[in-house]
């Protein structure tokens, strides 16, 4: 690979690091940039052929579609709660569990955070628990930066399972048979017994670092967005902040090591849930004096006087969509199957192997409208309520537009690159195979970063263990080492790279009016996921030393 060739695979991560993070430019300039520097460099030194290009691309803006409908859907639902007074409500009545901002953070973007992703998956968490914390006061800035360092350790068992039940899966396949060196690994145990294994080593690992994700959440809210910038004001919650981390941990652990790979997140967060309110209402391991911001931040959504509605009123929504959600995600029941019987896509786009679909009944966009229908009857809505949360909804969405279309085509041309006439695999795989051949023997230290690079670039934990999973198991057969422990760091690294991958930066941002932030956003994120991806290499090398 020449240094041309190089620098072109890695154009989507450069892209992102100069342009957002080091120019600042909105995501609105600096994504279609990219996309057309891409697009040239793939052309002129990876030799794409055109027409490959021009499918990825198509393929690209209809999977962005999809998440567009999932944000839109969010930002319905949450205008729809604000304009209907539940949003006031719900505001009055963490502050009757706890005033205290740090734990009003635990418990909505770590605990509600992680049900959700176990529900959902693919952005959700961040879209609902974001604009959930600017509804109680806390700053929009701080609001997306928390919520998605949250979304992570529940990203290994996200959407009941699927980065492993889907991802690994089929990362491991060749041809749609198990790759020749993973059948006989395997043996005469079974696939499903084998995917339990890896998520049960992951979460083994993260039981050690996800554990710490709520302390690391406090002192970053009271050293970034408090008025002392204290690192002490978070440290003394850190009591309280390592309970809700094992409320959590603890839970999905027996979970994965007993139940399998598909509903760790989802019982884990509901356990957490059910322990650590309660625990906030008594104020235990609390400190008696609760931490706010002293200098209030003017929300960037707008409220509306207190109708005095009931608390539980005020929830309904919320809870129509967990208990939607996870109905709608079980494969005991036949809803499922005829959500996804309704699929909408383009098979072998433009004459080339490229195809894609979606299932629009199943997206979790199409729960939220169906919720917000709901609660246009519950909460006894006007027309010019209707009117005016659909107006403001659209205007909001608007700016994630462009972002979108022009950030996923770009990043499925990467991953397309594999049909190319300079006889290369795809931008991603040489990528990888020049960090391992750098590596070597440490790669137990490096496998998370590849799951993280992977997340970052396609958006999604799902899609990185699906394009990796196959190289991680062929590094760790030419270094000797063991298979699922070298899977679970890949599942690691993904949940990492959720935290700062563009596609959950501009979907959350843009629900709570903070398009052209995306930026700022990603270098508040940026060190949490490094941390996550090095304490993941470093207790996996250690593990690894025992095997």
């Amino acid at each position: 690979m020449s240094i041309f060739e190089l620098l072109t695979s890695l154009t989507p991560v450069l892209a992102v690091l100069i342009f957002l993070v080091i120019l600042r430019l909105p995501a609105s300039v600096a994504m279609p940039v990219s996309f057309f520097l891409t697009v040239i460099l793939s052309i002129g030194f990876w030799r794409i052929p055109l027409i490959q290009i021009s499918a990825a691309t198509v393929e690209g803006m209809i999977i962005a579609f999809t998440i567009l409908w999932i944000v839109f859907g969010a930002i319905l639902l949450l205008n729809t709660l604000q304009n209907s007074g539940a949003m006031e409500t719900i505001r009055n009545g963490f502050s009757m569990i706890s005033p205290d901002r740090r734990v009003q953070v635990i418990i909505i973007a770590w605990l509600f955070g992680s049900f959700i992703e176990g529900a959902a998956g693919f952005g959700t968490p961040a879209a609902l628990a974001a604009p959930l914390l600017v509804a109680l006061g806390f700053p929009p800035l701080a609001a997306v930066s928390l919520a998605l360092i949250s979304d992570s350790s529940a990203v290994s068992f996200g959407a009941v399972g699927t980065p492993v039940m889907v991802g690994i899966d089929q990362g491991l396949r060749q041809g749609g048979n198990l790759a020749g060196q993973v059948e006989q690994a395997i043996g005469a145990h079974s696939m499903m017994d084998y995917l339990s294994g890896v998520a049960s080593r992951a979460v083994s690992i993260d039981l050690f670092i996800g554990t710490l994700i709520p302390l690391l959440l406090v002192v970053m809210l009271t050293r970034f967005f408090g008025q002392n910038h204290s690192w002490k004001e978070g440290l003394v919650l850190w009591k309280f902040s390592l309970f809700a981390g094992l409320s959590f941990t603890v839970p999905a652990l027996l979970v994965a090591t007993f139940l399998g790979p598909e509903f760790p997140s989802i019982i884990g967060g509901l356990t957490g849930l059910m322990i650590v309110i309660p625990a906030a209402k008594k104020g235990f391991l609390l400190p008696e004096e609760a931490w706010d911001f002293d200098i209030q931040e003017e929300s960037t959504i707008d409220s509306v006087p207190d109708k005095k509605m009931p608390l539980w009123l005020a929830w309904v929504p919320y809870l129509f969509v967990a208990v939607l959600l996870v109905l709608t995600r079980l494969d005991l029941l036949p809803v499922k199957d005829w959500l996804r019987n309704v699929k909408v896509g383009w098979s072998h786009i433009l004459g080339t192997d490229i195809s894609t679909q979606f299932e629009p009944l199943y997206l979790p966009g199409t729960i939220f409208i169906f919720v917000m229908a709901l609660t246009f009857m519950i909460h006894k809505m006007s027309r010019v309520q209707i009117k005016e949360t659909f107006r403001q909804s659209l205007f909001t969405i608007k700016g994630s537009i462009i972002s979108l279309m022009a950030a996923v085509p770009m990043v499925r041309i990467f991953i397309n690159s594999g049909v190319n006439e300079s006889d290369l695999v795809s931008m991603p795989m040489e990528l990888a195979t020049l960090v391992s051949g750098l590596a070597g023997e440490g790669w137990p230290l490096v496998a998370p970063l590849i799951g993280a690079l992977g997340s970052f670039i396609s958006g999604s934990a799902t899609f990185s263990n699906m394009m990796f999973s196959l190289f991680q198991f062929s590094v760790a057969d030419q270094i000797g080492a063991d298979h699922q422990t070298i899977l679970s760091l890949q599942v690691l690294g993904a949940n990492a790279g959720n935290m700062v991958c563009v596609l959950n930066v501009v979907a959350a941002a843009s629900v709570v009016h903070l398009s052209g932030k995306e930026g700022q956003i990603i270098r508040i994120t940026v060190v949490p996921m490094l941390l996550y991806v090095l304490l993941s290499g470093v207790i996996g090398a250690f593990v690894l030393s025992f095997l």
